[in-house]
């Protein structure tokens, strides 16, 4: 049973902060992970702060059991000593059942909610698990007199949870949007693969068989490409935001580069970047073409209305593109908000 929409956008404790009936708009074509428990790893952030969208410091997978404790405070250290202007702060806490996963929250809203834009919240396995998490957000802003909702992001890692993904987009009005967890995931479903992300040379189809001694081709598919629509139609379906996760081959960009366009393509907002070299491929990825911009602004000043039809260098644009022209302009307006030299490849 769902909440009535008179109730929906209450706040869950008296004093906390009013949620937000729309996401905030925020550039976040890449989510940059760091381990916060590495002093040398904190160093670096000042410089980080203007070179990506969103950092993240991670305490779950990845960082070792005895350096979680150290990792959740170099993480409020990080947010306590830095000022992150137009850069997202986020934190992707330890999982629900973990023995972390409370101290996680309690610490990091109390010492530096204010500064937390979302926690990520990994291996979200149905509405329950956001449910939880909301009302204690809401509790603890409270206690804290935290100024603005902190927004849950869900990462989609276990078969029930990919399978229950309408019920958690629609969970609560904190969520923010949800990632692709390949890693987990492959391993919740029995998939027969140890990649992280990307595809699997095994994957594939096989052309139909040709004249003797021919070699037949083999066309590898896209193990995800099911799943992130799925994510991509739940979320988009409730105003939130899709990404995909991690590609974890840093040896091969071409192969990461391909699959951020892919997930791009299929209306992804973004991806985790772990190694510093994947900042400037999603930055490049998630960034509309000046090509395509350009010939989008094109269709926009040609049905300022978006009614009836034009014929524009040949091809004939309608309603129905006029949309999709409206979504790439969207965006390189965001892109150019904080990309000056695209931006005015832009035209803005």
């Amino acid at each position: 049973m769902r909440k009535t929409p008179k109730d929906f956008f209450k706040p869950l404790a008296i004093g906390a902060p009013v949620p937000y009936r729309e996401i905030p708009v925020a550039l976040e074509r890449m989510i940059h992970f760091f381990p916060p428990q590495m002093e040398k790893m904190r160093a670096k952030i000042p410089d980080m702060i203007g070179k990506v969208d969103v950092l993240l410091g991670n305490l779950e997978d990845a960082i070792p059991a005895d350096a979680k404790e150290e990792a959740r405070a170099g993480f409020i250290t990080v947010a306590e000593q830095n000022e992150f202007g137009a850069t997202g702060l986020w934190t992707r806490v330890n999982c629900l059942n973990s023995p972390w996963f409370l101290d996680d929250v309690t610490e990091i809203v109390s010492k530096v909610g204010n500064k937390v834009d979302v926690i990520m919240l990994p291996k979200v396995e149905g509405p329950w698990d956001i449910h939880y998490l909301d009302q204690l957000l809401a509790q603890l802003e409270a206690r804290h007199q935290i100024c603005k909702p902190i927004m849950i992001h869900a990462i989609l890692e276990t078969a029930q949870g990919v399978n229950n993904v309408e019920e958690i987009a629609a969970a609560s009005p904190r969520m923010h949007g949800m990632s692709l967890g390949p890693a987990d995931l492959a391993a919740s479903r029995g998939m027969k693969t140890t990649r992280v992300g990307g595809g699997h040379p095994s994957y594939g189809v096989l052309a139909d068989d040709q004249a003797e001694g021919e070699r037949r081709n083999f066309y590898q598919q896209d193990l995800w490409h099911f799943t992130v629509a799925k994510m991509v139609d739940a979320c988009m379906s409730y105003g939130l935001k899709a990404f995909y996760g991690p590609f974890g081959d840093f040896a091969d960009d071409a192969a990461c580069e391909a699959q951020f366009r892919n997930a791009f393509l299929m209306g992804c907002m973004g991806a985790w970047s772990l190694h510093p070299k994947q900042i400037d491929i999603a930055k490049k990825v998630f960034s509309p073409a000046v090509d395509e911009v350009l010939f989008a602004r094109k269709i926009l000043e040609a049905m300022p209305d978006g009614t009836g039809a034009v014929m524009i260098d040949g091809k004939m644009q309608d309603d129905a593109t006029w949309k999709q022209a409206k979504v790439i302009v969207d965006l390189a307006k965001i892109v150019a908000s904080k990309d000056k030299e695209l931006g005015a490849a832009y035209g803005f």
